[in-house]
C-alpha cells in the first residue's frame, strides 16, 4: 500500500534536488575529495572502456574538477575505504557498506554457481582460500591464470572458482592494479567492526533503499531499484520503513519518494560545466534521465560502427543544470578530438568549449579540434568558442 503524498514538487524542484543530491550543484566538497563523492554517491560503477579516462576516474572528475587520476585511485583502493562488488553494476563500495550487501552473498550462495560452472568446487576453491592465507592478496594471473587459451571468455577454473567465492563473500576486492582485481581474505581486508554478516535481508534493503532514496533526491520506486538493481517487491516490502518520504512530482506519472534532507532546503548554488561518463550516476537509468532533462541518451560503444548516431563513447554536457548537447571524445597525441558532437542550441557553444578544453587539460592534452558536429553551424559555434578561450 502506498501512502499519499503531503507533499509536491513542480518538474524543476525534482531536477535541482536530482542535481544537488548527485553533487553537481552547490560547492563541491572538496575536503572530503574523491572518497566523499563515494560516500556521496554510494557507488562508482567500474567499467572496462577507457577513452578520456575510465568512468570510476570520470565520476569523481565531473564533480570536483581536475582532480589528479593517480589520487583518484590511491583513493578508491588504500586504506580500507572501499571494496568492489555487485550493485548498479560491478562498483565500487564504500566499506562501511559490506555488511548490506550480505543478503546478495546469501543469494549468490544459495544459488550454487555462477553462470560459469566450476569442474570441481571444492578442490579449486580450496585450492584459492590456500594461496590467498599463505601468499597474500594475488591476482587472478598470479593464482594461475585467469583464461584457458581459447576465446576471450574461456575463464580458466582458478579464475571461475576466485570470482564464485567474490560473489559470495569469502574473499574480498578492495585493490584493482593495472585494472585487474587484486583478491584477498575478507578478515584482511575488511576492518573487524564491518566483518559480518548478521544483518537479515530485510535489513539491508531497508539500508540500501535509504541509501538509493538519499543519492538521488527523489525517484520512482524504479528508479529507486535500479540503482543498486534491487526488485520492485523488495523496495515495496522495506520502502515504509527506510525514512523515504512520499512526494508528488509534476508530470512524473508514478508516485515518488524523496530523501527528507532533500527536502529541508531548497537546492541552491554553482551548477557545474562538466562531461559525464554515460556510466554517471546521474545519467545510468536512461528513463529517468528521460523524465528529468528531456534528454534521450544511449551507450553505442556496442553498436556496430555504421549504426552510431552520436559516436563510440558519446558524453553529455551538463550546464546550467541541463544536458545540453553530447560528445565522443579521443585522443590523438597531446590533441583532445571532438569527434563527433551535437549541441541542443547554439547557446550551447561556449560550456561545450569550456567543459572540452577542461578535459583536455586534465589528461595532458594541450589543444582541442572538432572533426564532426550535428551541424557546420555547430562545430564553427565551437571552434569559436575554444579559439576565444
Amino acid at each position: 500500500m502506498t501512502l499519499a503524498a503531503s507533499v509536491s514538487l513542480s518538474a524543476d524542484d525534482a531536477r535541482r534536488i536530482a542535481l544537488r543530491a548527485q553533487g553537481f550543484l552547490g560547492s563541491p566538497d572538496r575536503r572530503g575529495g574523491v572518497r566523499g563523492v563515494l560516500r556521496h554517491l554510494g557507488a562508482v560503477q567500474l567499467d572496462t572502456i577507457s577513452v578520456l579516462a575510465r568512468s570510476h576516474e570520470l565520476i569523481p572528475y565531473a564533480r570536483l574538477g581536475a582532480v589528479g587520476r593517480p589520487a583518484v585511485e590511491s583513493a578508491y583502493w588504500s586504506g580500507q575505504h572501499a571494496f568492489e562488488y555487485w550493485s548498479h553494476a560491478a562498483c565500487i563500495l564504500p566499506i562501511e557498506e559490506w555488511p548490506h550487501f550480505a543478503f546478495r552473498r546469501r543469494a549468490r550462495r544459495a544459488r550454487g554457481h555462477r553462470w560459469h560452472v566450476l569442474q570441481d568446487k571444492e578442490r579449486s576453491t580450496q585450492a584459492v582460500l590456500d594461496r590467498l592465507k599463505a601468499d597474500g592478496p594475488l591476482t587472478s594471473t598470479e593464482l594461475g591464470g585467469a583464461k584457458n587459451g581459447g576465446e576471450w571468455f574461456e575463464w580458466s577454473e582458478t579464475k571461475i572458482a576466485v570470482e564464485w567465492l567474490l560473489d559470495t563473500g569469502e574473499v574480498v576486492c578492495t585493490e584493482r592494479r593495472g585494472w585487474k582485481r587484486v583478491y584477498d581474505l575478507p578478515e584482511r581486508a575488511v576492518p573487524d567492526a564491518l566483518l559480518h554478516d548478521d544483518l537479515d535481508d530485510r535489513e539491508c534493503l531497508r539500508r540500501l533503499v535509504a541509501l538509493a532514496g538519499q543519492s538521488l533526491g527523489v525517484g520512482t520506486r524504479a528508479d529507486i531499484a535500479d540503482y543498486h538493481r534491487l526488485k520492485g517487491e523488495q523496495v515495496d516490502a522495506v520502502i515504509a520503513d527506510s525514512g523515504l518520504v512520499p512526494v508528488e512530482v509534476e508530470g512524473w506519472s508514478k508516485p515518488a519518494w524523496a530523501d527528507p534532507a532533500a527536502l529541508a532546503a531548497a537546492p541552491r548554488g554553482r551548477h557545474r560545466t562538466t562531461l559525464l561518463s554515460p556510466f554517471d550516476s546521474l545519467v545510468w537509468d536512461r528513463p529517468r534521465t528521460e523524465r528529468i532533462f528531456g534528454f534521450t541518451h544511449r551507450l553505442e560503444a556496442y553498436v556496430p560502427k555504421p549504426k552510431r548516431i552520436h559516436g563510440y563513447f558519446a558524453m553529455p554536457l551538463l550546464a546550467g543544470g541541463r544536458l545540453q548537447g553530447r560528445v565522443d571524445p579521443a585522443r590523438e597525441g597531446t590533441t583532445l578530438v571532438a569527434r563527433q558532437l551535437s549541441l541542443t542550441t547554439l547557446k550551447a557553444a561556449r560550456p561545450m568549449a569550456e567543459a572540452l578544453r577542461e578535459a583536455a587539460g586534465w589528461v595532458g592534452c594541450d589543444a582541442v579540434r572538432v572533426e564532426r558536429a550535428g551541424s557546420p553551424e555547430q562545430a564553427a559555434a565551437v571552434t569559436a568558442e575554444l579559439a576565444a578561450l
